[in-house]
């Protein structure tokens, strides 16, 4: 049956069911007939709201990279130092946990040249503001903060890739593990920080 009031907003959140239902592929598979068929209505309807399946990919991850900027705000929110950098970790592992698809689509990084991508560079740039705010929050130095937030994204996000791609078979619970590796990221960059304190502007010892 078609859906009644289609329009874009709709069709983007149509497009998100999809890519939920799709799980870890979802995002990658994501094609305008899959979206028409669940929206009860034929492919070429959807170009009355959407310009192209690239136009529709960049408004799936502008909602997504949009969800995890309040989720990972909320989680962080009046914590500070370790305690919010372990907040951080686990709101992004279970957004992933949740939303496989989704969390596919934050990793479309915004092109700086093409004005199509303005609103995704806004929204991930404020993700990545949350980011930073915890890491520096943390002790991450401002010139080195780009380090810090690279850093934290790669751990959490090679854990999580490897964790929905049914990677990790021992069977070891992985909890303990995910609060190991972010145990290991506060300790590393820490010490990075403090051997970073140490050295003059020459690079020799102080």
């Amino acid at each position: 049956m078609p859906r009644v009031g289609l329009n874009r907003d709709r069709v983007v959140a149509v497009a998100l069911d999809v890519v939920d239902a799709g799980g870890r592929t979802g995002f990658a598979d994501l094609t305008l007939a899959a979206v028409a068929s669940e929206a009860g209505v034929s492919t070429p309807s959807l170009y009355k709201h959407v310009a192209s399946l690239a136009d529709l990919r960049r408004e799936v991850a502008v909602h997504a990279v949009g969800e995890l900027v309040r989720t990972t705000s909320r989680a962080t929110v009046g914590r500070s130092g370790p305690d919010a950098i372990r907040s951080l970790g686990h709101a992004m592992r279970d957004y992933a946990t949740v939303h496989p698809g989704r969390y596919a689509a934050l990793q479309v990084a915004a092109d700086p040249d093409d004005p199509a991508d303005a609103a995704l560079a806004t929204v991930g740039a404020e993700a990545v503001a949350v980011l930073a705010a915890v890491l520096r929050g943390a002790g991450a130095p401002d010139d080195h903060l780009v380090d810090a937030v690279r850093i934290f994204r790669s751990a959490v996000h090679g854990f999580v890739t490897l964790e929905l791609d049914l990677g990790f078979r021992l069977p070891e619970d992985l909890d303990t593990t995910f609060d190991t590796l972010l145990d290991v990221v506060i300790l590393g960059l820490a010490a990075v920080n403090t051997a970073q304190g140490d050295l003059s502007p020459s690079g020799a010892p102080s």
